[in-house]
C-alpha cells in the first residue's frame, strides 16, 4: 500500500498537485477536526459511495490514526476501484502535529 506523510501531502497540495481528499472517519469526528477540502465518506459507506471517487485524480484517503484508511484502501482495491490511492501516515492526528496545528486532536 503506497503512504504518504503529512509533511509530503502539505507539500504537494502545495505545489498544486490535484489531489481528492477523502476523510473517512465518521460524522462527529469530521465536525471536531478536518483537514481543509477533505470530502467526509465514512469507512462504513466506502464500497457503496465508490463512485463519488475519480479514478483519474491522485486519492489521498485519511482517518485519525491511519487504520481505517487503510481499511478503506485494501476495501476499494477489492471491489476494483483502479485510481492510485495513499494512506495518510498517522492521519489527521499527524496533520495537526506536522503540518496544522489549529486542527484539533481529540
Amino acid at each position: 500500500m503506497q503512504e504518504i506523510t503529512a509533511s509530503e501531502l502539505k507539500a504537494a497540495l502545495d505545489g498544486g498537485t490535484d489531489i481528492q481528499l477523502i476523510d473517512v472517519r465518521q460524522s462527529d469526528e469530521y465536525a471536531v477536526a478536518k483537514i481543509e477540502g477533505a470530502k467526509l465518506i465514512p469507512l462504513g459507506e466506502i464500497i457503496s459511495r465508490m463512485n463519488e471517487l475519480d479514478p483519474t485524480r491522485e486519492t489521498v484517503i485519511h482517518c485519525k490514526m491511519g487504520g481505517r484508511s487503510a481499511r478503506a484502501i485494501e476495501a476499494l482495491q477489492h471491489h476494483g476501484f483502479a485510481g492510485n490511492m495513499k494512506n495518510l501516515v498517522g492521519g489527521i492526528t499527524a496533520w495537526s502535529n506536522d503540518v496544522d496545528p489549529s486542527v484539533p486532536k481529540y
